[in-house]
């Protein structure tokens, strides 16, 4: 089955669900493709509509040595202006497809990994498939959902995956990556980590695209008309609930998207505070001793274990000894408010909603918004000894 022609709560009228849509004139630069809107120009542009036009053209690039790039909604790339010269692979499926469905082995979904990832979040609380609500809103597409281990207001896409079906540029092969193979964490992944780490790389580091090219990503769910507990106490208040409660999941995606249109989260044409990555910086994984460190008024989080499967409703064990911060209360503190920017690069600025977000307020340059990001972290790192790590991939720099 297909996502549903007659969605199950439309985007507000001119708001894209992606930083380009499918189809039309190819694009000739990066800012086209991004969200940041940003990035110079590009070698070549391919959208696959089959995942034999997928295959053929990865095995091509990497047989000729030319640089790869697979990009889904453009969400979480900073380009530079130097451009790409190499190959843009947009992954132009769209399929969604029940393998099985009963009320007591719950449900398997296949999606391939074009589909952007709220049109699968809409059909899945339309159809009673549980756990996907409290990440309504997100941008992207399902290929970059495991690599991200893309999570907000409590939960992860970890709790919700399967397996995934992927090329492996090392072995020249598809492979099926189980849960465990894919070694999720908090907003990262083996896949992610083959960027940068030649030992899960086989040799070799792997970029701007990873070892693995998602093809399709595979979900087992509950069926269920009530969200898992809720975890967030944002969403609680913004539900008229208490922490723990569970409520029908159409009204946890109602109040999620309306907790993401309020800072500037859902994409916006006319919003330059959308303009942007989103969460620029993941939130910082310390010991305890490092928190310790910190004001007492920090905030402090456990350190969810996603390196074996976990359900909605019981969630991920803690990690002991490991404490999360939030990044978002380190910039403000350190001194960057909301629409902070710097004198010499005022068309980059912080959003004016809330800092966490770098943002594009039209006309800014990757420099631009690299010297905001450098200026941020340089200022939390002096005031607390936390070095903020950029969330977003990095594209050709």
């Amino acid at each position: 089955m297909t996502p549903s022609p007659e969605p199950f709560e439309a985007p507000a009228p001119g708001v894209p669900t992606r930083a380009r849509a499918l189809g039309g004139p190819s694009p000739s630069s990066l800012a086209e493709l991004t969200t940041l809107r940003i990035g110079g120009r590009i070698g070549r542009y391919l959208e696959a509509s089959t995942e034999e036009e997928m295959i053929e053209a990865i095995r091509r690039a990497d047989a000729s040595g030319t640089p790869l790039l697979v990009v889904g909604g453009g969400s979480n790339i900073v380009a530079s202006d130097a451009g790409f010269d190499g190959l843009v692979l947009r992954d132009g499926r769209e399929d969604v497809r029940v393998v099985s469905e009963s009320a007591c082995g719950g449900v398997e979904i296949t999606a391939t990994g074009g589909v952007a990832w709220d049109d699968l979040v809409r059909q899945a609380v339309a159809s009673d498939w549980a756990g996907f609500a409290p990440l309504s809103g997100i941008p992207g597409s399902v290929g970059a959902a495991p690599v991200q281990n893309i999570g907000a207001y409590g939960a992860e896409v970890a709790e919700l995956l399967a397996s995934v079906r992927a090329w492996d540029r090392l072995a020249g092969r598809v492979v099926h990556l189980p849960l465990a193979d894919l070694r999720l964490a908090y907003r990262d992944s083996a896949i992610k980590r083959s960027l940068t780490d030649a030992a899960i790389g086989g040799g070799r580091t792997w970029g701007p695209t990873g070892r693995w090219v998602v093809l399709s990503v595979g979900f087992h769910v509950r069926q269920a008309a009530l969200a898992a507990p809720i975890a967030y106490s944002q969403l609680a208040t913004a539900l008229g609930a208490e922490l723990g409660a569970r409520v029908p999941a159409a009204d946890v995606r109602r109040a999620v998207l309306g907790l993401r249109r309020s800072k500037g989260m859902v994409l916006d044409d006319a919003d330059h505070d959308t303009w942007s990555a989103g969460s620029f910086f993941t939130n910082p994984i310390l010991t305890a001793e490092q928190a310790a460190s910190l004001p007492d008024d920090a905030p402090r989080f456990p350190v969810a274990d996603h390196s074996r499967p976990t359900d909605t409703v019981s969630g991920a064990p803690v990690i002991e000894g490991l404490v999360k911060t939030s990044a978002a209360w380190l910039i403000d503190r350190a001194g960057f408010p909301r629409g902070f920017a710097l004198p010499s690069a005022p068309r980059a600025s912080l959003s004016t909603k809330h800092v966490l977000a770098l943002t594009n307020r039209g006309g800014a340059s990757a420099a631009d918004l690299t010297a905001l990001r450098d200026a941020v972290v340089d200022g939390v790192r002096e005031r607390y000894g936390v070095t903020l790590v950029p969330e977003p991939v990095h594209v050709g720099w």
